[in-house]
């Protein structure tokens, strides 16, 4: 087997790509760090013909989860309750940015096209992180582009 060194320098990029599409920017890098916490723990035990990327992926993609139903129970503090809310560090509410539109597909559409387009999966493996065929997998990364296509500013002169 490789380092664990070699493996976090091949597959750290694409990895924090994925947990970026998933979270956003606020997120990403905690959940990368928990991800490669929890992938060297378990190193030593992986088959030695094991693939990865996908199972670093899946990996991601259950540190994804954990910080979402983290974030829906987690209360916000604040000394004064502002008269309106602050639109200011979330990620969902940059302008412009890719996160915006990845933010606005369906669940299945965004872990799709993160993991299919961004982390460079085959679709069979997008089916076994996210539960489903490998059909309903390319379809809904074909379904995802289709509206980043319409959804996201490609910077040129946006017609």
């Amino acid at each position: 087997m490789r380092p664990f060194e070699q493996i976090v320098a091949e597959y750290g990029p694409m990895v924090l790509r994925v947990c970026r599409a998933l979270l956003g920017a606020a997120d990403a890098d905690d959940a990368w760090s928990e991800t490669f916490l929890s992938a060297l723990r378990a190193y030593p035990g992986l088959p030695v013909d094991a693939n990865v990327e996908a199972w670093l992926v899946t990996i991601a993609h259950r540190k994804a989860i954990d910080v979402h139903r983290a974030t829906a129970r987690r209360p916000v503090a604040v000394g004064r309750v502002p008269d309106r809310p602050s639109r200011a560090g979330r990620p969902e509410d940059w302008d412009g940015d890719l996160w915006d539109a990845l933010a606005a597909l369906p669940r299945k559409q965004r872990e799709a096209v993160a993991y299919h387009h961004l982390a460079g999966l085959p679709y069979q493996e997008v089916a076994a992180i996210t539960g489903g065929s490998t059909d309903a997998a390319r379809r809904a990364a074909a379904d995802g582009i289709k509206r980043l296509r319409t959804t996201y500013p490609r910077g040129e002169d946006d017609d």
